[in-house]
């Protein structure tokens, strides 16, 4: 089956994206909370979270799209949308999805260094795994 047009752009956006954040998660060299980074020092985690946020937005609208090219119906909920892509083995899991969001959403509101520690520590340990792996099924999708 060849890839639709709008499906096969939105896997390129996605692997664009995902470029992007496994190129800041390669370079990432830890985030030490007691330190007073510099402006500049900053830069390389400000760029991990604005690509992780651009990586897991870039998912959700490759999953929709997939799923408005290939299913009759939409999901009607986050969890139902996850749910679907778990099953067609897309994502590992609900739950690791469910915690990919809990760190985008806190990459917005926090900015306590310890806590920044443990979002940057979500990302490269446990979400740039999942999306490594989203980025090889993705790209299978002909």
């Amino acid at each position: 089956m060849t890839t639709e047009p709008l499906l096969a752009a939105s896997r390129d956006k996605l692997l664009a994206a995902l470029e992007l954040l496994f190129a800041s998660v390669d370079d990432y060299s830890g985030f030490d909370p007691t330190l007073p980074y510099t402006p500049k020092q900053r830069e390389p985690f400000d760029a991990l979270s604005d690509r992780y946020l651009r990586a897991f937005e870039s998912s959700l609208k490759f999953f929709k799209t997939w799923e408005r090219v290939r299913e009759a119906a939409p999901s009607e909920t986050f969890r139902d949308l996850l749910l679907r892509m778990a099953k067609i083995g897309l994502i590992t899991d609900l739950e690791t999805w469910l915690n990919m969001r809990d760190i985008r959403n806190r990459i917005a509101h926090e900015y306590l260094p310890t806590e920044l520690a443990h979002i940057y520590a979500g990302v490269v340990e446990m979400a740039a795994a999942e999306l490594r792996r989203l980025a090889v099924k993705t790209s299978q999708i002909r």
